[in-house]
């Protein structure tokens, strides 16, 4: 494996890998989202910047394995080019005749933006034939896109074997790679991990690889109720995966073996609908009556939660405390968010992660304020689990 930061670019086109699935308005498919674009933004200019052209790949949605205007790349064009600050090529298919003679010719400074690879069923299915065929584009290959680097896919895995000497990491994986380590690794203490979201069933492995790793344990979002009712709480018509009760039960009793401080909310906004415009009131989180239900946490939880989250060195955040998207059910999320940001002020390293996690430290103008915000939501859950992603193994072998 090459090192990104001292390998000899000149002349030489990189195949990047990039992670370019970013949200599109449904009516103007413009991009309402580029934090995905601005995270490589780095690794393509110090391929420009070092006398190379680079050739961009990445899917885009989930397309039916067919062309799908909605799914097209060059819809995010515009968005790359202002990222970029250079104008880029663009080829309307990533295997075609006309691609290949675009990235052939590709001088030192120019960049091409292949097609949404998902357009073709072999991305997806991890085929040889298609990995082999995208390898052309490139010199070197570089992968930087860890949302997929727990997708064993044509452009992620397979495609690696065709760059024996000249393959690596682009500097995003390196530093998402860096920052889960730093979070599971370090001898820093204490470590508090916040962990929300809707179920339990989706969070299961992860809290229970936690346990062994962290001092405290901040329980937040939909999930927060299947554990209230595994302790005999009433929770109304709260979200509850009556499956898992046993699992919470386990879960809290593990945790007071283990001597870590679970943090499970004592109070919440509940609502008599799935609403903005509900009817809301304040109440103790073991005592929802029938009819209403839990969408954020209150005052006191939130209280609960400050101590833990300031005292730490090490943060990890992934799931919301509530409904965030809503803004009655907003106010436990954006305190979780500005207490995050105020610890790492304060010297902590903070990593967040997960779609909504991400979508909540943007919607409060806070990203900047973290130490880390994760690209790959399902990929840093899987990394932190201790699972091998097929993408990062694909490099180190």
């Amino acid at each position: 494996m090459k090192n990104i930061a001292d390998f000899d670019f000149s002349n030489k086109r990189a195949l990047i890998r990039v992670d370019f699935n970013v949200p599109l308005n449904k009516e103007t498919l413009e991009v309402t989202d580029d934090t995905r674009i601005r995270a490589a933004v780095p690794t393509i200019k110090k391929v420009l910047e070092a006398g190379g052209s680079v050739v961009l790949m990445s899917h885009l949605g989930r397309p039916k394995n067919v062309p799908e205007e909605k799914f097209s790349l060059k819809n995010i064009i515009s968005k790359v080019e202002e990222n970029l600050g250079c104008k880029i090529q663009f080829a309307a298919d990533c295997l075609g005749a006309k691609a290949f003679e675009k990235s052939s010719k590709l001088k030192a400074g120019e960049v091409l933006l292949l097609e949404n690879l998902r357009f073709h069923l072999g991305e997806k299915k991890g085929n040889v034939e298609m990995a082999e065929k995208l390898a052309k584009h490139g010199d070197v290959y570089i992968n930087d896109a860890f949302g997929t680097a727990h997708r064993a896919h044509a452009s992620t895995a397979v495609i690696a074997d065709y760059f024996p000497e000249n393959k690596m990491f682009g500097f995003l994986i390196e530093k998402e790679i860096k920052s889960v380590d730093q979070v599971l690794n370090s001898s820093e203490k204490p470590l508090t991990a916040i962990v929300g979201g809707a179920k339990v069933s989706s969070k299961i492995t992860i809290i229970t690889k936690l346990l062994d790793k962290v001092d405290n344990l901040i329980i937040g979002g939909g999930m927060a109720y299947t554990f209230v009712k595994a302790k005999g709480g009433a929770i109304g018509n709260s979200l509850v995966e009556d499956d898992f009760i046993d699992t919470a039960k386990q879960i809290i009793a593990d945790a007071k073996t283990k001597g870590v401080n679970l943090m499970i909310p004592t109070d919440t906004i509940v609502a008599d609908e799935f609403s903005n415009e509900a009817n809301t009131k304040e109440v103790s989180i073991d005592q929802i009556e029938e009819g209403w239900m839990g969408l954020d946490v209150a005052a006191a939880s939130i209280d609960q939660f400050k101590k833990a989250i300031l005292d730490s060195k090490l943060i990890l955040w992934n799931g919301p405390m509530g409904v965030f998207e809503m803004e009655k059910f907003q106010n436990g999320t954006k305190e979780i968010a500005l207490m995050v940001a105020e610890a790492t002020q304060n010297g902590a390293f903070s990593l967040v992660g997960g779609g909504d996690s991400v979508a909540a430290v943007n919607k409060f103008d806070l990203a900047t304020k973290v130490s880390h915000v994760s690209t790959g939501g399902g990929a840093m859950l899987e990394y932190l689990e201790g699972k091998t992603l097929p993408g990062i193994a694909a490099i180190l072998k």
